[in-house]
């Protein structure tokens, strides 16, 4: 059996065990998003129990932090992202596929169908942008985190402070982040 019809019996599997199914389904899908039905909630629950109670309660050298989704964006620009979070996007122009021009084949091969013409690769940014308050104005831009780590980062100092812990020690964190990928990966891996 290839790759492509055991990964097809998989999330057929899932989906009919009630572990996960296909988000916005109803309306046609979104894709890379996914739901969590009963067991995939109970069983994704176990295994973040076992992690936490694993790498930080059982352990005098670690604490835990449950970061902000949104942060200032001062952060990201100070981290480099907003100017560096980037894969370099072309499109085919026979099919008007968009792909991350890293991961073409050496030759420049489209997947769709052979050797085709590609555009100027342009820088793509990973980041979901969004706006707080009322007005999408440029003073109100933010993002959403695009990885969990820089929380703990920018609070790192705060961090030391409140846990009173000296170096070295470790700060975990268990959450989402949201990438903006150009081509969306298939299920949830």
């Amino acid at each position: 059996m290839n790759n492509d019809k055991l990964m097809d019996k998989i999330i057929s599997l899932t989906k009919q065990r009630g572990f996960i199914f296909p988000g916005s389904e109803i309306y046609g899908g979104l894709a890379n998003s996914w739901e969590f039905g009963p067991l995939g909630v109970e069983l994704k629950n176990n295994i973040k129990k076992h992690w936490w109670k694993t790498f930080v309660q059982k352990r005098m050298d670690m604490v835990g932090q449950d970061g902000a989704i949104i942060m200032n964006p001062k952060a990201w620009e100070a981290s480099g992202h907003i100017s560096n979070f980037t894969d370099p996007l072309v499109e085919c122009k026979k099919c008007h596929q968009r792909f991350r021009e890293d991961q073409l084949e050496e030759n420049r091969k489209c997947p769709n169908g052979g050797k085709h013409e590609f555009s100027q690769a342009q820088q793509f940014n990973l980041m979901f942008k969004t706006f707080i308050g009322p007005t999408e104005e440029s003073a109100n831009v933010a993002y959403l985190r695009p990885e969990t780590a820089q929380a703990i980062f920018v609070d790192f100092p705060t961090m030391v402070q409140v846990s009173r812990k000296k170096i070295p020690f470790g700060i975990a964190q268990i959450g989402k982040a949201f990438r903006n990928e150009i081509t969306p990966g298939n299920f949830i891996f």
